[in-house]
């Protein structure tokens, strides 16, 4: 399937320096993750779709979620990844102007120990050391709301590593245990061997309850990091952001390419991670972009 004409012819204007507030658009800044996580990979693919029609991208690694939504806000991003209850934060707390194109798929929270650690829930993380993620990362934000309704008889000793460090750590003994929120299987965690996830599941109906409705029942299949059974863990969405004040026909040229491209773009095997148009529109009190919005409804008729 093609780009539509209409969005084709578009593109010189858009990527000369057509903006929504006067100002010029020499290149689309895109936001992503940590170096070897599934956003960085989304994004260096959603950006080779884009140069092929002639845009200038730059594709810039960060924390992620948080981070990404600070970036777009003050102008140093245009468009972003960020898990949804980061997305909903930034929306309905700090009314910060961002804007979603589309909820893209299901990301899965990792408790990640090693294996015979003891750690069989996440009440046992009481006392240890554990990695909640990079400080402006999504996966600190999921892990700080786990960790506060755990019901720990006493705290963990905290951390903030990258994903990265988290592995280096755990394999070295710095730390007992990490989280992180990411697709299954994150490769880099398939390289650390004998590891074990702990069971998330029963977090899920107290999360709701106090954070709202972005959390959903996940399975991790079984056979995923040598597991030989299911392991039932959160789950939290992933939204393709954007600045509010993107222009609407390069919103809509951008949605319309990530869709005409989702065979190339391996997204991860989970819910909406065939980039399902259906799915794509179910961003909560995140707004759609009224350009991305223009192609959902152009494609529904």
């Amino acid at each position: 399937m093609s780009i539509s004409r209409r969005a084709f012819l578009g593109l010189p204007a858009l990527a000369a320096g057509c903006s929504a507030s006067g100002g010029t658009w020499p290149e689309l800044r895109l936001a992503t993750g940590v170096t070897g996580g599934i956003y960085e990979q989304l994004g260096d693919g959603i950006a080779q779709e884009l140069r092929r029609l002639g845009l200038t991208v730059r594709v810039m690694n960060t924390a992620a979620s948080v981070q990404n939504l600070t970036m777009m806000t003050d102008g140093r991003a245009d468009v972003a990844f960020a898990l949804a209850d980061s997305a909903d934060d930034a929306v309905r707390v700090r009314h910060q102007p961002v804007s979603a194109l589309a909820r893209v798929y299901m990301n899965y929270v990792h408790l990640v120990v090693r294996g015979g650690s003891g750690i069989a829930a996440v009440k046992d993380l009481a006392g240890r050391t554990v990695s909640i993620g990079l400080e402006g990362s999504g996966t600190a934000v999921t892990a700080v709301r786990v960790l506060a309704v755990a019901g720990l008889t006493r705290p963990a000793v905290v951390s903030r590593l990258s994903l990265d460090e988290s592995v280096q750590a755990l394999r070295d003994g710095g730390i007992e245990a990490f989280f992180w929120s990411g697709g299954v299987p994150t490769p880099v965690l398939t390289s650390l061997g004998d590891i074990e996830l702990v069971p998330l599941d029963p977090l899920v109906p107290v999360l709701r309850r106090r954070f709202g409705p972005l959390y959903e029942h996940a399975l991790v299949p079984a056979g995923v990091y040598g597991s030989g059974k299911p392991v039932p863990t959160v789950g939290t969405p992933s939204y393709l952001m954007c600045r509010t004040t993107l222009p609407d026909d390069l919103a809509f040229m951008i949605t319309e390419t990530v869709f005409h491209a989702r065979d190339r773009l391996q997204a991860p095997s989970a819910p909406g991670g065939r980039l399902d148009m259906r799915y794509a529109i179910g961003t909560g009190v995140v707004p759609l972009h009224p350009g991305a919005a223009r192609y959902y409804q152009s494609v529904y008729g």
